[in-house]
């Protein structure tokens, strides 16, 4: 399996590197090597950066710590994206295409799939919005199309049919 680097497959999917990177952290492409600098959190909720070396680099031991520049965790090596991550990044940028919404809604969506706290929340508000059924209307739906069925087959809902001459 051939695997590319972000500029490779940001100019296969025809958008920037940096958009690339921006659709990574909202967790729209798939998660890379296990080697990576992203890890899991612990509740598994989302991704979280490893926490960078204890001692900065050029640093050394025993001398009194100096002013040092910030510096970002890495791992040694890039992430690598695979024809799989490719089509599957294409697919969420299609959704966001025919739907025409944004990155963000599209992660947002996928997060009330996934957190059932969130769609519930989610759900209540389409609910008081008058966008989705409450529990009871929809409990009334089922059972006015129960008694519907069950008079359709009683014979009580069909016209009367013509009598042989």
């Amino acid at each position: 399996m051939s695997t590319m680097r972000i500029s490779q497959a940001a100019q296969a999917l025809g958008m920037s590197p940096r958009m690339l990177r921006y659709r990574e952290r909202l967790g729209l492409v798939p998660r890379g090597r296990a080697d990576s600098w992203w890890r899991p959190r612990p509740d598994g909720a989302d991704f979280t950066p490893v926490p960078p070396r204890s001692q900065p680099p050029g640093q050394t031991p025993g001398r009194p710590p100096g002013p040092t520049r910030p510096r970002s965790p890495r791992a040694p090596g890039h992430r690598q994206y695979t024809e799989e991550d490719l089509r599957t990044i294409a697919l969420a940028a299609q959704l966001e295409e025919k739907y025409d919404v944004t990155p963000l809604a599209v992660a947002f969506a996928l997060r009330a799939f996934s957190e059932p706290a969130v769609g519930a929340a989610v759900r209540e508000l389409g609910e008081r919005l008058g966008r989705l059924p409450t529990p009871a209307a929809r409990a009334g739906e089922i059972d006015k199309e129960r008694a519907l069925r069950w008079l359709g087959r009683s014979g009580v809902l069909q016209p009367p049919r013509p009598r042989p001459r």
